[in-house]
C-alpha cells in the first residue's frame, strides 16, 4: 500500500498494491496496521456502504455533526467518479477548503475522508459502483450537508449543471456559511 498527503490536513489517497495475472487482479485494499505506521492515525471501521449510481448522479455533500462524525475510506469498485472532500473543522489549517480526485476501477485510489469534512462525489461513467468504509455508524440525527453548488466553495463537477441528477433532500441543503454556523 502507498500513502500520498493531499493538500488538506489528514486526508490521503491510499494506493493499493495491485497484482494482475490472466486470471485477473488482487489487491489489499485496507491494511490497519500499514495505515497507522503511514499516517499515524487509528481508525476503527464499523460499517461499509455502497452506492450505485448512473452517469450524472451528484451525491453530497453529506457529513455527520458531533460525537457521530465519520472518518471514510472511499473507493469505486466499477466505474468512474469525482470525489470531493471539504474540511469543515474550524481549528484546521485547511478548514474551508476541498479536494476533488478522479477514482476509479482503473487507477484503484481510494481517499481516506477525515472525521470533520463533508464529502460527495459525481458519476462520470455510465455507472459507479461506490464502496466506503466508515468508522462510526450512520445516525439520521447527525446528518448535516452542504448545497453542492455552493458559491462560497465554488466547487467544480465536471459536469454541466443540465447533466446532474441530484436528490431532492440534496437540493435542499445549506450553504457552507449557514453549515458551519
Amino acid at each position: 500500500m502507498e500513502i500520498q498527503k493531499t493538500p488538506l490536513l489528514d486526508c490521503f489517497i491510499v494506493k493499493p498494491n495491485v497484482f494482475t495475472d490472466e486470471r485477473g487482479i488482487f489487491c489489499e485494499t485496507f491494511n490497519k496496521r500499514a495505515f497507522v505506521e503511514m499516517t499515524g492515525i487509528e481508525v476503527d471501521f464499523v460499517q461499509d456502504n455502497q452506492s450505485i449510481s448512473t452517469y450524472g448522479v451528484l451525491r453530497g455533500l453529506h457529513f455527520q455533526k458531533g460525537p457521530m462524525a465519520q472518518a471514510k475510506l472511499v473507493r469505486v469498485i466499477k466505474g468512474r467518479v469525482l470525489d470531493i472532500v471539504v474540511d469543515l473543522r474550524k481549528e484546521s489549517p485547511t478548514f474551508g477548503k476541498h479536494y476533488s480526485l478522479v477514482l476509479d476501477d482503473e487507477n484503484h485510489k481510494q481517499l481516506f475522508v477525515p472525521r470533520g469534512f463533508a464529502h460527495g462525489f459525481v458519476t462520470l461513467s455510465k455507472e459507479s459502483i461506490f464502496a466506503y468504509k466508515c468508522d462510526n455508524y450512520y445516525d439520521r440525527a447527525s446528518e448535516g450537508g452542504i448545497i453542492y453548488n455552493d458559491a462560497t466553495l465554488a466547487i467544480d463537477w465536471h459536469l454541466p449543471k443540465e447533466e446532474l441528477l441530484i436528490s431532492e433532500k440534496d437540493l435542499l441543503l445549506p450553504t457552507f456559511k449557514e453549515a458551519i454556523a
